[in-house]
């Protein structure tokens, strides 16, 4: 008897559920994307417990007649294609006719639609684990709501891996909040609940839509993008109206356009959560793309740091294949080579008009003043520097360099950092890459406790440390101080951040947290994603000294915040804290989160760099370190001292 055997139909529904349906936000993407491509105006996106329980997705679409209806929940039932030809040229977001049949095989499904008139009477079809149990007629209005709930009801080991409510919601919320950015001439709303996360009018252009979604300080923070190139021997078939709003420009055949945003190289993010890529409407994860924006931040952002993206391509259907996936979010480029330099070749070209700060590797020696060189650690390829020359881009470092931190002493003579030791992410600080590893937040530390000193001269019990002598600053911002091992360079702000990082936890683990009152309530605006994390650790965030209460449908009120942080950094600490908290790890370890919102106290509350300090200070501040857990290092793995010892001083001078 034959070992090979054609599988059930209802086992290969499931099977291509695995494919399509990963998570409530694959559903949410698949029938929003089924609402775009019908020519929809207005999108209602409802979900409660994170999609899990309910997803309903209502359209003004042209809906479908009887026939269309129960045809499009058959397996590759499509209105999009009609044979190999054409997927060549695929002009719409959706166009496999997998999404329904998958998404019914796996839930409670109820489709209502009515297409225009003269078609006067709708259909309404209920699907519960990929059987029909209901057809009939009845008086609809223009458009398709398809309602889905019990979500892998039939299928409990699929559940099983879905993640907590606020995370799955997190995901939803920022699939529809850039699907809004993407279609700034479409009405989007998205309700949880009772809560309205998003509620987004039609507007003229994304730079509108922006300042709606995210407001003016987001938007300010942002450099627009603008640039076309011409692709040669290819023509550019006609989009179908449906795709072309009221302002749609239509790129001339065999032009390849970028429009969009990229953010200043001051901000910086921890992931890759905020590269948001779509080509011809479609949201996308591209290596090639990733790697192409990388490209244009090489020597402006270090390399474990992220830029805030928002990039549309526009381009000739024939040149993108988007039939590499199932879930249609990897396409491949014709000509690949071409489409990453014009996209690092674009966002570069933005970035040059803010003449940002290049970063630097360091290392200790002494030799006359030059003008800085790039990193060999992140040169760029041949000819790249020759490029940026002719950009009008010079490579300078301010009068006080935030970031290289180069310090002279005397004429002609300057002292940087250890030849050891490489930039942390982000901050323009030092750590040995020998000894860099990643601790239980997720966080860059280096060594035992993320120091860069020998295990030798520090046990822990800051002995070390307590005999140290300050002698005074260094462009008030660091401690020079000396022992019998060495001089040492202090950072005041690690060391401070360490110190007051310690405190917070005491204070929490005996609930007594230090707080201020606020003169006014301090309202803050949050995105769809940050509303659903902050629903989840508000009670953290209020046992570490926030007292915060929601204020409308996407703000909150800050009335009290932890003692020692500025009022004018509580909004932007929030938002960074919001953000921090990965998607995935929302699921949500509190000892994380409550590491994570001490760190951050401590950091806005520490002492700034360019402080003068009194003595009295200095030798306060060194001997509050010597008492920490661990004072090579602060809460973010950043080193907070180095030691030039004696033996190394003896060398240098030829002693030994």
């Amino acid at each position: 008897m034959g070992r090979i055997h054609v599988l059930p139909e209802h086992v290969a529904n499931k099977i291509a559920a695995g494919e399509v349906v990963e998570r409530p936000a694959s559903v949410v993407k698949e029938l929003l994307e089924n609402a775009l491509d019908a020519g929809a105006r207005r999108i209602r996106v409802q979900v409660e417990a994170g999609g899990k329980r309910l997803i309903q997705i209502t359209d003004d679409g042209c809906g479908m007649v009887r026939d269309d209806a129960l045809l499009a929940f058959e397996r590759h039932a499509t209105s999009k294609i009609r044979d190999a030809e054409d997927l060549l040229n695929v002009a719409t977001l959706g166009f496999r006719g997998e999404a329904l049949p998958s998404i019914a095989s796996v839930s409670r499904l109820r489709l209502e639609t009515c297409a225009a008139p003269p078609e006067f009477s709708g259909t309404i079809i209920k699907i519960a684990g990929g059987k029909i149990l209901k057809v009939e007629e009845a008086g609809l209005p223009p458009g398709t709501s398809v309602t889905v709930r019990d979500l892998f009801f039939n299928t409990p080991a699929r559940k099983k891996f879905l993640k907590a409510e606020s995370t799955e919601l997190s995901h939803i919320a920022s699939l529809v909040t850039h699907y809004a950015l993407a279609h700034p001439d479409k009405h989007f709303e998205l309700h949880s609940a009772t809560n309205a996360m998003l509620v987004a009018a039609p507007v003229a252009s994304r730079s509108e839509r922006i300042y709606q979604v995210f407001g003016k300080e987001t938007l300010d923070q942002l450099l627009p993008i603008a640039a076309a190139a011409r692709l040669e021997h290819i023509g550019l078939p006609e989009p179908p109206p449906w795709r072309r709003g009221e302002d749609y420009q239509r790129p001339e055949p065999g032009e390849v356009r970028a429009t969009g945003f990229v953010s200043r190289p001051e901000i910086q993010k921890l992931n890759r959560n905020s590269i948001f890529v779509f080509v011809n409407g479609r949201l996308i994860r591209d290596r090639m793309m990733q790697h192409a924006l990388t490209e244009a931040y090489r020597n402006i952002l270090p390399p474990t740091v992220f830029p805030v993206v928002l990039l549309f391509l526009e381009l000739p259907a024939g040149e993108v294949d988007v039939n590499v996936h199932p879930s249609k979010t990897e396409v491949r480029f014709r000509q690949q080579g071409f489409v990453h330099d014009f996209v690092r070749d674009s966002v570069r070209a933005a970035l040059m008009k803010t003449r940002p700060i290049p970063q630097f590797t360091t290392e200790i020696h002494a030799q006359p003043t030059a003008a800085p060189a790039l990193s060999p650690m992140i040169s760029p390829r041949p000819g790249a520097q020759a490029a940026v020359a002719d950009a009008g881009f010079r490579l300078e470092p301010p009068p006080i360099p935030p970031r290289n931190e180069r310090f002279q002493f005397g004429e002609g003579i300057e002292i940087t950092a250890n030849a050891a030791v490489g930039m942390w992410p982000g901050r323009g600080e030092y750590q040995d890459p020998s000894l860099v590893k990643t601790n239980s937040l997720g966080m860059t530390v280096t060594g035992e406790c993320g120091g860069i000193i020998d295990a030798g001269h520090e046990n822990g019990d800051g002995v070390s440390l307590a005999s140290l002598a300050p002698l005074g600053q260094l462009r008030d911002s660091f401690i020079l101080a000396v022992n019998g091992e060495g001089l040492w360079i202090i950072d005041q702000h690690v060391a401070h951040e360490r110190v007051l990082f310690e405190r917070v936890l005491r204070q929490r683990a005996a609930e007594r947290v230090e707080t201020q009152q606020l003169l006014m309530p301090l309202i803050v605006e949050l995105t769809p994603g940050q509303q659903a994390v902050f629903s989840e650790i508000s009670d953290e965030l209020r046992r570490n000294g926030f007292e915060v209460e929601p204020f409308g449908s996407r703000t909150i009120a800050v009335k009290a915040s932890p003692a020692g942080v500025d009022a004018s950094d509580v909004e932007r600490m929030l938002h960074e804290l919001l953000d921090q908290v990965d998607r995935e790890s929302q699921a949500i370890n509190l000892e994380q989160v409550r590491t994570r919102i001490a760190a951050s106290i401590a950091c806005h509350a520490a002492i700034k760099v360019n402080t003068p300090l009194e003595k009295n200070k200095m030798e306060w501040l060194l001997k509050e370190l010597a008492r920490t857990q661990c004072p090579m290092s602060c809460p973010h793995g950043r080193p907070v001292l180095l030691r030039y010892s004696v033996r190394e001083i003896q060398k240098a001078f030829k002693r030994i």
